[in-house]
């Protein structure tokens, strides 16, 4: 079976979900592969709290905003300060409705185009010829492990991105690698899982604890789309300086919620340090030398070891690589987020090479879908 569609989008989370609802609205035929808010489903433990506020929302109109969302369930912005993940969860369903947007649930098992249009594969096995297609990889796709993390014997080591439930840590001995916001967020959720004792590694000192506005980024998201190739025409030294403001806010400054949940007993950290050596024991332990010479016995090993673009490892996407020009794992884009490849666009975390760290979050979602929509629009 073959169907047709103007426009395919691959991916059901925040950028694939934007950019589906306002080609629709904009009379672009439209299809969606994918599981709705598959990754945040997954891969996001049901007691995490977003970084962000009531202002970033999926909708390039500025009609089905989260604002809009907690006003129409009568939720005053105060209760949810932070944001529970599964009200976004509930915002992103509401949207979904309120467009009429409705993802197939299928994924996409390979993406070629010959003869100017492009053919997607899906698991059920059926086929979606498109004139355009909008990727939009989750970051599943993209974990960031140091090298000697392929050493460790399977199930004794985890992603944070793949480790969600904690009920298995009652009682468990945790060392977790990394020292941003998911390394102290997941040590607080281990330990009010019952966890015995929890070691936070990382080289840098402990970061500051504080309230942040990321009202910063608001200017230069507008900027994306108001000036064309804005990110990658403003001078280096600019770049650098606002790359450096999003560290501080984003990385070198961690929630000050987080603060009264780390004075659990049993969580300890290890500022200025990193592993030198680990060795699997036969009891399953795992054996762990630090640079300043501590030794550690654990049970569990946990990455909070961030994310690193690699367009290559994202399968749906083997067939048209080759066609695609890549630069540090990172796919070259235009002005409107199309690649080198004809009528293929990436979006999200993908594009913050070309766009920007801000594309990274949520925030830049309605932006990239009023770029890459306003560009097929100029195509026909």
């Amino acid at each position: 079976m073959v169907t047709r569609t103007e426009l395919l989008v691959i991916g059901a989370g925040p950028y694939g979900l934007s950019v589906a609802a306002l080609a629709q609205e904009r009379g672009i035929g439209t299809m969606v592969a994918g599981r709705p808010m598959d990754f945040w489903r997954e891969h996001m433990p049901a007691g995490m709290f977003l970084r962000s506020g009531p202002d970033w929302h999926l909708d390039a109109a500025g009609i089905h905003t989260l604002e809009a969302f907690l006003a129409d369930r009568g939720i005053e912005q105060g209760a949810v300060d932070p944001i529970p993940v599964g009200v976004f969860l509930e915002y992103a369903e509401w949207f979904q409705d309120a467009k009429k947007i409705r993802p197939s649930g299928r994924l996409v098992e390979s993406l070629a185009k010959a003869d100017g249009r492009f053919e997607a594969v899906l698991d059920s096995g059926e086929r979606i010829e498109a004139d355009a297609v909008a990727a939009a990889p989750g970051i599943a796709r993209y974990l960031n492990l140091p090298d000697w993390a392929s050493s460790l014997p399977p199930g004794s080591a985890a992603h944070t991105c793949n480790l969600v439930r904690f009920d298995e840590m009652a009682g468990a001995r945790v060392l977790i690698v990394g020292g941003r916001q998911s390394a102290y967020e997941w040590a607080a959720l281990i330990r009010e899982h019952g966890a015995a004792r929890v070691d936070i590694v990382h080289r840098h000192e402990v970061p500051r604890f504080e309230r942040v506005s990321w009202k910063f980024v608001d200017p230069h998201v507008a900027q994306t789309i108001a000036v064309p190739g804005y990110w990658r025409n403003l001078p280096r030294d600019e770049q650098a300086a606002i790359t450096r403001r999003f560290w501080e806010v984003g990385r070198l400054t961690l929630e000050y919620w987080l603060t009264p949940r780390l004075e659990l007993s049993g969580i300890h950290r290890r500022p200025g340090t990193e592993v030198t050596r680990a060795v699997a024991r036969a009891s399953g332990e795992l054996e762990i030398q630090l640079s300043d010479s501590t030794r550690l016995t654990v049970d569990k090993l946990v990455f909070a070891s961030g994310y690193r673009a690699d367009l290559t490892a994202v399968p749906y996407l083997a067939g048209v690589l080759g066609h695609v020009r890549l630069s540090n794992g990172f796919p070259v884009l235009d002005e409107a987020f199309q690649t080198s490849l004809d009528g293929l666009y990436v979006t999200g975390f993908s594009a913050t090479q070309d766009f920007g760290p801000f594309f990274g979050f949520v925030k830049g979602s309605p932006a990239a879908a009023t770029l890459v929509v306003r560009d097929l629009l100029s195509r026909t």
